[in-house]
């Protein structure tokens, strides 16, 4: 049992299961002194290789951070460590331009609590 389910456990407040990951959220950022420039220069070969993995089913959607600072990539994925194998192809990776975020995501399993005793099995 993992510690935070135990904690909630003690407190007397229903603990809510981790859901199972079934994708990977990884957040791309330049790292810290690689340039604009650097990063256009890449762009385009970058651009071809995300829509293959897209189209391939490897890559769910993507977007770019409100401020233009990230790239979000919602990655199919059941581990980090799958997603990063998929992420690792792309060539602003492989010129080690940009730095990464992996989170694993799954459904809100609080809602399994709305549905009552029937969603628990």
């Amino acid at each position: 049992m993992s510690q935070q389910t135990q904690s909630g456990a003690a407190s007397g407040v229903p603990s809510i299961p981790t859901p199972e990951t079934t994708a990977v959220l990884v957040i791309e950022t330049a790292k810290q002194g690689v340039t604009a420039q650097q990063i256009m220069a890449i762009i385009p070969e970058e651009i071809r290789a995300t829509v293959k993995l897209y189209l391939d089913g490897k890559i769910q959607q993507w977007y770019s951070r409100g401020d233009g600072k990230a790239a979000l990539f919602m990655v199919n994925a059941k581990t980090e460590d799958e997603a990063r194998a998929i992420m690792e192809t792309l060539p602003l990776a492989k010129e080690e331009l940009i730095d990464h975020e992996y989170i694993p995501v799954g459904p809100l399993m609080a809602l399994r609590a709305l549905m009552g005793p029937v969603a628990q099995q």
